[in-house]
């Protein structure tokens, strides 16, 4: 059985003391790679991003670290095609991960990506969390449900985030909540679903709580077995 603490698909949070509210003071971007093996030393504990393309994942990582530009905005889906690290208070690494699920993208392509992700998650002891978007108006698709089932397989630590809720109302963002831990059997206390939006900033403060509970749990982790 793989490690329960980190290596399972939720953290249990309760009665667990984690630092005060994180807050985002450097961000410095690091490289981007193509290969695990060419992740930035040292190793650092890592949160690292996913989603279909044009899901609004680097409007999320740049209004979740503050920063304007940071992680480059497209229009055309597809644009992130490698690991990008940034470095964040000098304690740990956001990392971005390309898009999935874009038709347009040759087949030959879309494969190097799926096993660049795969190589990156898999024994990755650095990994505090990996969150995984859906966009909240179209909900989520075959893509999705693939990498859930992986992610459940595997015992990859994973939190849902629904992403562009200011297109819906607040009922509809609850009611597409619930439909999503029903889909995924997700009956956890634990396992909320993040509501998020990069226009208004709902959701920033939650998620940012919640990476700070997971670098407590990280750090109580590596502490007593390594």
């Amino acid at each position: 059985m793989k490690g329960e603490y980190v290596n399972s698909p939720f953290f249990v949070m309760r009665n667990l003391r984690f630092s005060d509210m994180l807050q985002i003071k450097e961000v410095t971007f690091v490289k981007s790679i193509t290969s695990v093996k060419h992740r930035p030393k040292p190793l650092l504990p890592e949160f690292s991003f996913a989603g279909r393309s044009n899901v609004g994942k680097s409007s999320l990582i740049n209004c979740l670290l503050n920063r304007n530009r940071l992680a480059k905005v497209s229009k055309s889906p597809g644009k992130t095609q490698t690991l990008n690290y940034f470095l964040v208070n000098q304690q740990f690494f956001l990392v971005d991960l390309p898009g999935y699920g874009f038709a347009r993208v040759p087949p030959a392509e879309q494969n190097r990506w799926k096993r660049m992700i795969e190589n990156y998650l898999i024994n990755n002891k650095s990994l505090c969390m990996l969150y995984v978007l859906v966009d909240a108006l179209v909900g989520p698709k075959k893509n999705d449900f693939q990498l859930f089932e992986w992610l459940q397989f595997e015992e990859i630590p994973y939190q849902l985030i629904l992403t562009k809720t200011d297109r819906i109302g607040r009922q509809k963002q609850q009611q597409r909540a619930v439909e999503l831990r029903q889909l995924l059997n997700l009956n956890n206390v634990d396992s909320r679903v993040i509501l998020f939006s990069s226009k208004t900033k709902a959701g920033r403060q939650e998620l940012l709580n919640h990476m700070a509970e997971c670098l407590t749990i990280c750090k109580t982790y590596k502490d007593a077995f390594f």
